[in-house]
């Protein structure tokens, strides 16, 4: 039996065990691939009977769920209790966040689950508790190191079906993107995003798009040199790869829909000049993906929704799609093992 992708528990007051919850009741529509929370099974007993949630939970060993998972949801117990009330953190439930994260982790790079799919995390609460990294990626990244070796360049990607983008620079201030965009780095991006492309979403030769960094991509150099000195040099390297870039483009006529037919994958130069675009075409359906890694690691969309957590309200869309998605890529990867066992 196919084994099963681990869902992290997230942050407790968020509204990460609800829409865990709901997942699992929209598994059969939805026709999702088995999972299993790792965390603490109470908790998800206790949020089930306040929302009137008719979800069974069952405590279990890795190896058991996915045979459970047509009859409840499988939990592999992993931490301490988790004590913060929805709506309201902090930082006692932070070491059964972390210990839920560490746990699953675990179990993906083990082999006793296919992939990894994070619930919100409030990065405040874990902070307090010494978490070190500045968040997923980064810990993932760390995670993901061999011994001696060296650490792997995760690249985010926003992932929906009507429209995937790639930030190349992503939490940073505006007035410092021009200086962190570099010819290097733009190159760097794009080949990973290529690679899985190719390996685990299928697309061989995936057709990626550089927005300008400037409005009308500088407009020849006069709105700024920054998309001649740097963006094209590097989409010209890499078309002399073999790769399908393009761009500079104009970021204002790159997202409508007959653009959108064009490409399979934007880059962008800065945070808000693809998320702004991606989240307005899919707020709902979005997933947040982690390329350049050996695992396969989704998420929803979104955060932990402090404001509605408690309330019955919370849409388990993006889990759904994150989800759904991380079945496919790990699908797209052992496919890609099968085919090359060296590789």
């Amino acid at each position: 039996m196919t084994a099963p992708l681990a869902l992290t528990l997230g942050e407790p007051a968020g509204i990460g065990p609800e829409i865990a919850l709901r997942a699992w009741g929209a598994r059969a529509p939805q026709a999702l691939p088995p999972f299993m929370v790792v965390g603490d099974p109470d908790l998800l007993r206790t949020r089930a009977a306040a929302f009137g949630l008719e979800v069974p939970v069952e405590a279990c060993a890795p190896h058991e769920a996915a045979a459970l998972f047509g009859q409840a949801l499988p939990v592999v117990p992993a931490g301490p209790r988790a004590t913060a009330r929805p709506g309201h953190p902090d930082a006692s439930s932070a070491p059964a966040v972390i210990e839920s994260l560490d746990r699953a982790v675990d179990l993906v790079l083990a082999g006793a689950a296919r992939g990894l799919v994070t619930g919100p995390l409030a990065k405040a609460v874990v902070y307090e508790a010494g978490f070190p990294f500045p968040g997923h990626t980064e810990y993932l990244a760390a995670r993901c190191t061999p011994p001696g070796g060296v650490a792997p360049r995760p690249v985010m990607m926003i992932w929906s079906p009507a429209l995937a983008v790639v930030p190349a620079t992503i939490h940073v201030p505006l007035a410092d993107v021009p200086r962190l965009v570099t010819v290097d780095l733009l190159t760097e991006t794009a080949r990973i995003v290529a690679a899985d492309m190719g390996r685990r979403f299928g697309l061989l030769s995936p057709r990626i798009a550089f927005a300008g960094l400037n409005p009308h991509a500088g407009e020849g150099g006069t709105l700024g040199a920054e998309d001649e000195r740097i963006v094209r040099p590097a989409v010209e390297a890499l078309r002399a790869e073999g790769i399908d870039a393009r761009g500079p483009l104009p970021a204002d006529t790159l997202f409508h829909a007959e653009a959108r037919e064009t490409y399979d994958v934007v880059i962008g130069m800065y945070h808000d000049q693809v998320l702004i675009p991606a989240k307005t075409l899919a707020f709902h359906d979005g997933v947040n993906t982690t390329l350049g890694l050996p695992i396969v690691r989704t998420s929803p969309d979104h955060g932990t929704a402090f404001d509605i957590a408690g309330t019955g309200r919370a849409n388990p869309s993006s889990l759904i799609a994150a989800i759904r998605l991380a079945g496919r890529l790990c699908a797209g990867e052992a496919a890609a093992r099968r085919a090359d066992p060296a590789a």
